[in-house]
C-alpha cells in the first residue's frame, strides 16, 4: 500500500477521492480550488511547443533518412483519415439506431441563443476560408509567433524544416544537432518537475467539478451522455483494439500502461496536460523518436477519434431532438464537413462547441440554436472525449511504427508486461517523471 501512494499513479487516485469529498462536503470552497487545475495544465502547455520541437528536430536529423521520416508523415496521415472516417461514421450509426434526441420535441424559437455567441463567431472564423484558408494558417507570421501562441501544427512545420536542413546539412550540423539533444533533455527535466504537481491540479480540478455541478448531476446527464460513453468504449475497445490487436499489441495492456496519464486526463479534462510524458512512455516502449515525434503532435488535430464521434451524435442529436427532418444528403454533408472542421479543433478555446457550430452552418435545415442543449453537458462529454483521443493517438503512434518497423516489439512487449528491460537514455526521461511502472 506505501509503495502504492508513493507512485504517481496512487497519489492521483488519492487527489481524485479528497477532490470529490471536498466538493460534496464544502462545495462553496471546492469551488475555489479550479486554479490549481487550470494552472497545472497552464504549466504543462507552457513546454509543449519547445518539447515539440526539440523531440521532432532530434529524430529528423538523427533519421539519417529524410525518406523513412516521408514514408512514416505519410503513413500517419493515411492512417489518421482512414480511422477518422470510420469515427465519424460510427456517430451517426449510433445517433440513428438509439435515436437520443427522439421524443424531446424542444422548440428552438424557446432557446436562449446568449451563451453561444462566442462559439458561432469563432466557427466562422474557423470555416470561413475553407480548406486553402485552413492550409494557409498552418504557416507561422513568424517563427516567434509559432512558439509564443503554442500552435502545435506551425511549430510541427518549422521543426520538420529545421531537421531536414539539419539532416541535410550531415556533419556541419553536428554541433546544433547536439545541442538541441541536451536542450530535450533539460525540457524533460522540467517536465519531470512539473508532473510531480499532477494530484494538485487533479484535486483542484475534480473538486470544482463536483462543488460546482453536484456529484449526482453526474447521474443526471441524460441519455446522450451514457450513449457517447459506451460509444467511445467500444470504439477504443472494438476497433481501435482490433487494429491494435493487427499490430501484434493488446489494448488492455497499453490502457495498463498509460493509466497514469488517462487518470489526470480524466480529471482535467485535457490531453494536452500529458502530452509530454505520453510521447516519453512511448519512446520508452522502444519506437523511434522522429516516429514517436511526428505522429503525437500531429495525432493532436488531425487524428481526434473520440472528438470525431462527438459532432456526428451530437448533430444528429440536435435534428432529432428539435424534430427536423434530414436526409442521406444531410448525412453524407455531415460526414464531409465534420472531417474538415475537426482538423482545426485542437488549440481553438471551446473546440468541441465550436467545431459542431462550424459543422451546422453547411446545413442550415437544423437549427444551429440547438447547441445550447449539448453545451449545457458538453463539460461532462469532454471527458471521454479527451481519454479517447489520447487513447486513439496512442494506438496510432504503435500501428504507424509497427507498420513502418520502427519499433522493438521484445521491448514493447516486456514493457507492456511489467517486465524489467534495459536501461536506455529513453528511461532517464521517463524516470524524472514517473515512479517505475507497477504491474
Amino acid at each position: 500500500m506505501q509503495k502504492f501512494f508513493k507512485s504517481l499513479f496512487g497519489q492521483v487516485v488519492l487527489a481524485l477521492v479528497v477532490g470529490v469529498i471536498i466538493g460534496v462536503v464544502w462545495p462553496e470552497f471546492a469551488a475555489q480550488l479550479k486554479p490549481l487545475g487550470d494552472g497545472f495544465i497552464k504549466l504543462i502547455k507552457m513546454i509543449i511547443p519547445l518539447l515539440v520541437f526539440c523531440v521532432v528536430v532530434h529524430g529528423i536529423a538523427g533519421a539519417g533518412d529524410l525518406k523513412r521520416v516521408g514514408r512514416v508523415g505519410v503513413k500517419a496521415l493515411v492512417y489518421f483519415e482512414l480511422v477518422t472516417t470510420v469515427a465519424l461514421a460510427l456517430g451517426l450509426l449510433v445517433a440513428f439506431v438509439f435515436q437520443p434526441g427522439v421524443g424531446m420535441n424542444v422548440n428552438p424559437n424557446t432557446l436562449d441563443a446568449s451563451a453561444l455567441s462566442a462559439y458561432t463567431e469563432t466557427a466562422s472564423k474557423l470555416t470561413g476560408g475553407g480548406t486553402v484558408e485552413f492550409l494557409m494558417k498552418l504557416i507561422p507570421t513568424t517563427v516567434g509567433n509559432a512558439f509564443s501562441t503554442g500552435d502545435v501544427l506551425q511549430v510541427l512545420l518549422f521543426a520538420i524544416l529545421f531537421g531536414c536542413a539539419l539532416s541535410l546539412l550531415g556533419e556541419r550540423g553536428a554541433p546544433v544537432t547536439n545541442f538541441i539533444e541536451s536542450l530535450s533533455h533539460v525540457i524533460f527535466k522540467i517536465m519531470g518537475i512539473l508532473i510531480k504537481l499532477a494530484p494538485l491540479g487533479v484535486l483542484g480540478a475534480i473538486a470544482f467539478t463536483v462543488g460546482k455541478y453536484g456529484v449526482g448531476s453526474l447521474k443526471q446527464l441524460g441519455m446522450l451522455v451514457v450513449l457517447y460513453y459506451a460509444t467511445v468504449i467500444v470504439f477504443v475497445v472494438v476497433i481501435l483494439g482490433g487494429i491494435l490487436r493487427v499490430a501484434g499489441f493488446n489494448i488492455f495492456k497499453l490502457l495498463r500502461y498509460l493509466r497514469e496519464e488517462l487518470m489526470i486526463v480524466l480529471a482535467t479534462t485535457s490531453s494536452d496536460a500529458v502530452l509530454p510524458q505520453v510521447m516519453s512512455k512511448l519512446k520508452r516502449m522502444g519506437i523511434r523518436d522522429s516516429t514517436v515525434g511526428l505522429v503525437i503532435p500531429t495525432g493532436y488535430s488531425f487524428n481526434l477519434d473520440a472528438f470525431s464521434i462527438y459532432i456526428t451524435l451530437a448533430a444528429v442529436f440536435i435534428a432529432q431532438a428539435t424534430n427536423t427532418h434530414i436526409t442521406m444528403g444531410h448525412l453524407l454533408t455531415i460526414l464531409a464537413v465534420a472531417l474538415i472542421t475537426s482538423k482545426g479543433a485542437h488549440g481553438v478555446p471551446g473546440s468541441a462547441i465550436v467545431v459542431l457550430a462550424a459543422t451546422l452552418q453547411a446545413i442550415p435545415d437544423i437549427p444551429a440554436i440547438g447547441l445550447v442543449m449539448v453545451l449545457s453537458v458538453d463539460w461532462f462529454m469532454g471527458i471521454a472525449r479527451a481519454l479517447g483521443n489520447l487513447t486513439g493517438n496512442c494506438v496510432a503512434t504503435v500501428v504507424v511504427a509497427a507498420w513502418e518497423g520502427d519499433i522493438n516489439r521484445e521491448r514493447a512487449h516486456a514493457v507492456l508486461d511489467g517486465r524489467p528491460v534495459p536501461a536506455t537514455e529513453d528511461d532517464i526521461d521517463v524516470e524524472v517523471a514517473r515512479q517505475p511502472a507497477v504491474a
